[in-house]
């Protein structure tokens, strides 16, 4: 690790090299908007280049979520904060519990508020996987931008010397945190509009790449049909709207009304259309 440590710090981070774009404060409104458009544009191009590593992770968590194991997302500050926001929309989602929770440096309180110094206590990230009692089937995946949070780097090694599967999205090539893992994802965006804050055009790769990564996941374990999200939960009445709609697509009805007691009888779209399926057949 120490020479991990060296060779990172004798490099340029990606993540840290000046913007293009300079005298910020000179610029007219219309100047920084479009200049930080064009900035944005060049990151889902960098996605697409990752698409091999990420097919690589999804592939490994599917088979591992069918065994039961969970994904766990942990990061610090804005990237801490993703991982969260993913896993904590997971449920509603697809009603699948349990199986996607994000971890960020400094607890819940850091969601709101930045927490001093917790991304730099390497040993205290995997502390707080460990609360979870991981197991081999499990998957951690690290999300910093720089690739080089400490809090993350320290909870990626330990998780690959315990069995788990581990991966980073990062935005820096040759990080730390990519020596010490299994699948690193290097998405590399360049310099930010607004030097080193990496909350733009960073942020912004590894929310696309956590879309991905969890909504190809569920996609693949049958939480989708066509294009449907059919075990979706009835959280809302915009959701019970939509439920009800896709229902009568699924199976011809024309009432709504009688959709949506069907909905809301059996509790997500899957188990509605199911049973009004095979009760019609008994018919």
């Amino acid at each position: 690790m120490d020479y991990v440590n060296t060779i990172w710090r004798n490099i340029m981070i990606d993540t840290e090299k000046p913007s293009v774009y300079d005298h910020l404060e000179a610029m007219s409104t219309t100047d920084i908007l479009m200049g930080i458009n064009a900035e944005d544009a060049a990151v889902p191009l960098a996605v697409g280049k990752c698409i091999p590593q990420i097919k690589t992770l999804v592939d490994a968590i599917v088979e591992r979520m069918k065994r039961g194991g969970r994904v766990f997302y942990i990061g610090a500050g804005t990237s801490g904060r993703l991982g969260v926001v993913d896993a904590s929309e997971i449920p509603p989602t697809y009603g699948v519990y349990n199986k996607f929770i994000g971890i960020i440096a400094g607890g819940d309180v850091a969601l709101r508020n930045a927490v001093e110094g917790a991304e730099d206590k390497p040993e205290q990230g995997w502390q707080d996987v460990l609360a979870y009692h991981p197991v081999a089937d499990d998957t951690l995946i690290g999300i910093s931008a720089s690739g080089g949070a400490p809090y993350v780097v320290g909870a990626l090694q330990h998780a690959r010397e315990a069995g788990l599967l581990t991966s980073i999205i990062s935005c820096s090539s040759g990080s730390r945190a990519s020596a010490v893992c299994d699948i690193p994802i290097e998405c590399v965006v360049g310099p930010e509009f607004v030097t080193g804050s990496t909350r733009m055009k960073s942020g912004t790769a590894a929310k696309l790449i956590i879309n991905m990564i969890s909504t190809t996941v569920m996609i693949r374990l049958g939480h989708v049909k066509g294009n449907r999200m059919v075990d979706m939960q009835l959280t809302n009445s915009k959701l019970v709207d939509r439920g009800t709609r896709m229902i009568m697509q699924e199976t011809g009805l024309q009432d709504y009304e009688k959709a949506k007691a069907l909905l809301l009888e059996y509790g997500s779209v899957r188990d509605a259309v199911e049973n009004h399926l095979q009760t019609r057949e008994q018919l």
